[in-house]
């Protein structure tokens, strides 16, 4: 009888997280892999965009506060490369103004999630909902 290999959808969907709270990085990375996420991180800005072009990740979650280049800078020249112009791009940031929000989602982010409003394992619900993941 052949073996049928059960490969979850997951598994081939890489995020790439940008932030700069090592803690917080630690669990969401810890909750995306226990989803089978491959995660690669980048703890700011500059770090995260050559990382960026070197991993080529199915999906972007960042941080807007990050060390030498912001989360609005990330966005603007994520979008800027025509690669990455249909890519995901989900900020999580505990800057919760309107003026915030409008700016990034303006400057081409997919979505924008205000971390005191949901647990890492709701963004990784969130994730699989954008991929279509069960």
């Amino acid at each position: 009888m052949p073996r049928i290999k059960q490969v979850k959808k997951e598994e081939s969907k890489t995020i790439l997280l940008i932030e700069s709270d090592d803690f917080l990085a630690d669990i969401y990375a810890t909750k995306f892999r226990q989803e089978g996420f491959k995660v690669k991180r980048a703890s700011d800005g500059e770090q995260g965009l050559k990382m960026l072009t070197r991993e080529k990740p199915d999906c972007l979650l960042l941080d807007i506060l990050l060390p030498k280049k912001d989360g609005f800078l990330v966005i603007k020249e994520t979008r800027a490369n025509s690669d990455f112009k249909k890519m995901p791009i989900i900020v999580i940031s505990n800057l919760g103004q309107k003026a915030d929000i409008d700016k990034a989602l303006s400057l081409g982010a997919t979505d924008y999630f205000i971390k005191a409003h949901f647990v890492p394992s709701e963004t990784v619900l969130k994730i699989k909902r954008l991929f279509k993941l069960k």
